[in-house]
């Protein structure tokens, strides 16, 4: 009986020792994932946001293991699963993308461990020199400058044609020419490198009735990526816009393009541009 009583406390203390690891693995695992998505977000609205969200989450953690509050606890799930709809609709895109970053394996891009891919010395002036001559004729425009959120074909509703030509002025005018067959897309930027020419990027539902198709697919495609910039020159007005992570700055000249892009180009995963009023034509 004595050896039986001695084996049944160490079995007790076994599996409290379990529970307790159990616990501590929980809260391990649940910082480091906190931390992770902390580390993602640059905005600072949406920052609070996050923090604010995941207080709450750890608040209604706590009073359902500690507290015997059986109202409190429904109350703080109810909140919380308020928050968690109302998240899901403000954060739609950046959930869309987590899915299918997940779904196509790109976790180096998810944590953000993919190096980013600084434009080479110069490619800020041929970029807002091309776009500030497309501006002044009236031409349209749209290009995206890769910084490391390593797009591929499956990123775009069609690739367009793959060029792999050294950037220049000129070519990013000729490409742009209004009877070539590759005016209508974009042209994708890496490096130093035009990738490829007649890119359909996927539009964005924000300020449908608000911006023409060139704006749309450069809020699009920033919505998905945020190590990716897209610049826009309006067919109708000329205007100069930039977008990055869902936001668009405009109207802009070609110098504070210059200017925008060099300090991007510096700090790639930086904070987003401010939004001005938006311009309808495109």
């Amino acid at each position: 009986m004595v050896q039986l009583g001695v084996l049944l406390d160490l079995l007790l203390a076994t599996a409290l020792g379990m529970v307790q690891l159990g616990v501590l693995l929980d809260l391990l695992l649940a910082t480091a994932l906190g931390m992770v998505l902390l580390s993602r977000v640059n905005e600072p609205r949406t920052l609070w946001l996050l923090r604010g969200y995941l207080t709450l989450v750890a608040l209604a953690w706590v009073v359902q293991r500690y507290g015997n509050l059986p109202l409190t606890t429904k109350l703080v799930d109810a909140l919380v699963m308020a928050c968690s709809l109302a998240l899901a609709i403000l954060w739609q895109g950046e959930l869309r993308r987590l899915m299918e970053l997940l779904g196509t394996g790109r976790l180096d891009v998810l944590f953000g461990s993919q190096r980013a891919d600084k434009l080479a010395s110069g490619s800020a002036a041929v970029l807002s020199e091309a776009a500030g001559r497309l501006s002044q004729v009236r031409r349209g425009g749209l290009i995206v400058l890769d910084l490391g959120s390593d797009l591929r074909p499956e990123d775009f509703l069609n690739p367009g044609i793959a060029l792999d030509a050294q950037l220049s002025v000129d070519l990013l005018l000729n490409l742009f020419a209004v009877d070539t067959p590759l005016h209508d897309g974009a042209v994708l930027v890496k490096g130093n490198r035009i990738l490829s020419a007649g890119v359909i990027l996927p539009l964005s539902r924000q300020g449908i009735n608000r911006y023409g198709t060139r704006h749309l697919a450069a809020l699009g495609i920033t919505e998905r990526f945020d190590r990716c910039l897209c610049i826009v020159v309006s067919e109708e007005t000329g205007t100069l816009s930039l977008a990055r992570q869902g936001r668009l700055e405009r109207p802009i000249t070609s110098s504070r393009l210059q200017e925008l892009l060099s300090e991007a180009l510096a700090k790639p995963a930086g904070r987003t541009v401010a939004m001005d009023s938006p311009d309808p034509n495109a």
